[in-house]
């Protein structure tokens, strides 16, 4: 058998003493970053025990619904007759008709409820027939039963949409695994974490009056500290990520406690939150805006930061003698970019949302700053406004914690195999041998 033994002074021995070295930069590293998100964990799991709702919700009855029972079963269209009727809303002038649009008669095969299988026959208004109406859609209809005047009485609520609904998610879920591989898996997981967040803890503890600022915080630091460790890893850079998410979602947060409160935010721009105001006394309308201020800028939010965090240490392999200032300035060139992009996101998603608003308000022809200003579209644009500002201001300070612990650990540090690393999950996400040159990056 042909062996070398390299002797104490050959390069040979150089990779096990960089590796023990890296391991235990990376440990050094990670202790200011976990003196400062260790008490922030903590704070998150008392806010949790505190805000846990277990009150009972107090709920007011519809007038007129006293003795009603209401359910909503699923039923398959048989025949569909459509007919001329009133256009709903309109004002007969003094000459003109009615308008007249097409609404439909349907009968549908009940496939739920305590009647599945009978049939029953429904109006359907104009608009939901516009929009495509044959026999064999599936609808939600309303069932109403009396216990005082004896037989249930059923009416058109809406489509069923779980079936496409369903393979949009399917569709949706392969391909995340397909092209992420296990990462997207674990992205999955945590995905399904944070929406049981949210309907276990964060709904029910502000139907039960709970504060909406303390919710939003609990609950989205709480998602946050369990989905980046789980689609990342435990590591330095998914660290560093959290610690500048935390730090955003605060700035969010303060910044949409003032916003709401200067804008006058209610809560009441819309029906919607009319409707349970009413049905729920102890809802705080206000607070709700504010912690949907709060959750609607976490995605995002956690996409830059988590970017930046990788940007640094991707940087930091290409050109490893770059000083802490080059390192900054060039990560923060990528975060530029990132902020413009992200920005245009958030502000069209929101922008079509609001859409319907939009055109409603629109069409009584008001000016465009009082539109702007109004109750329904104001919430959207402080929303969008406030979330932007916590990212922007998130982006400089993932960056400047990525530079501190990069340095600290060096350049075989985040890839380098030991107990400490956490980015290796076996995904193969750096086996393209080819490298950007860092000039030409240092460049751009």
């Amino acid at each position: 058998m042909h062996s070398h033994i390299p002797s104490t002074e050959t390069p040979g021995t150089a990779p096990a003493v960089d590796r023990a070295a890296s391991v235990a930069a990376r440990r050094r590293a990670l202790v200011p970053l976990t003196l400062i998100l260790a008490p922030l964990a903590v704070l998150t799991l008392v806010g949790l025990l505190l805000l846990w709702p277990g009150g009972e919700q107090v709920t007011s009855a519809a007038p007129g619904t006293s003795g009603r029972e209401l359910s909503h079963p699923e039923a398959t269209v048989q025949t569909v007759a459509p007919y001329e009727c009133p256009a709903p809303g309109q004002r007969n002038g003094p000459e003109a008709g009615p308008r007249m649009v097409t609404c439909a008669t349907v009968q549908a095969r009940l496939e739920t409820g305590p009647e599945a299988g009978g049939i029953v026959t429904v109006e359907v208004p104009a608009e939901s027939y516009r929009s495509g109406l044959e026999a064999g859609d599936r609808i939600k209809v309303i069932r109403v039963f009396n216990h005082q005047t004896g037989p249930a009485m059923y009416a058109f609520y809406d489509f069923a949409r779980t079936l496409p609904i369903g393979i949009l998610a399917g569709v949706f879920a392969l391909l995340v695994v397909a092209v992420a591989r296990m990462r997207g898996l674990k992205a999955l997981l945590g995905l399904g974490f944070a929406y049981l967040v949210i309907i276990k803890f964060m709904l029910p503890a502000l139907l039960v009056g709970e504060s909406g600022l303390l919710v939003g915080l609990v609950g989205a630091a709480a998602i946050m500290f369990v989905v980046l460790y789980l689609a990342h890893g435990f590591s330095a850079r998914t660290t560093t990520a959290l610690a500048g998410t935390l730090f955003g979602l605060l700035a969010t947060a303060g910044l949409g406690l003032w916003a709401a409160g200067a804008a006058h935010l209610t809560g009441l721009g819309d029906s919607d939150g009319v409707t349970l105001a009413v049905y729920n006394g102890q809802v705080d309308l206000s607070g709700i805006v504010l912690c949907g201020i709060i959750v609607a800028g976490l995605g995002v939010l956690n996409d830059v930061t988590i970017t930046q965090s990788s940007a640094v240490w991707e940087l930091h392999e290409l050109a490893p003698e770059r000083s802490a200032r080059q390192l900054f300035g060039s990560a923060m060139r990528i975060g530029r970019d990132h902020i413009a992009s992200t920005v245009y996101t958030i502000a069209f998603a929101y922008a079509g949302a609001a859409l319907p608003i939009m055109l409603l308000i629109n069409a009584y022809d008001r000016p465009v700053l009082a539109v702007l200003t109004s109750a329904q579209i104001a919430e959207e644009i402080v929303r969008t406004l406030v979330a932007s500002i916590g990212l922007v201001l998130a982006i400089p300070l993932t960056t400047a914690v990525a530079v501190a612990v990069v340095k600290a650990v060096g350049r075989a540090g985040p890839e380098a195999p030991g107990p400490a690393s956490g980015d290796n999950d076996n995904d193969n996400d750096n086996d393209d041998p080819v490298r950007p040159d860092p000039v030409a990056s240092q460049q751009a």
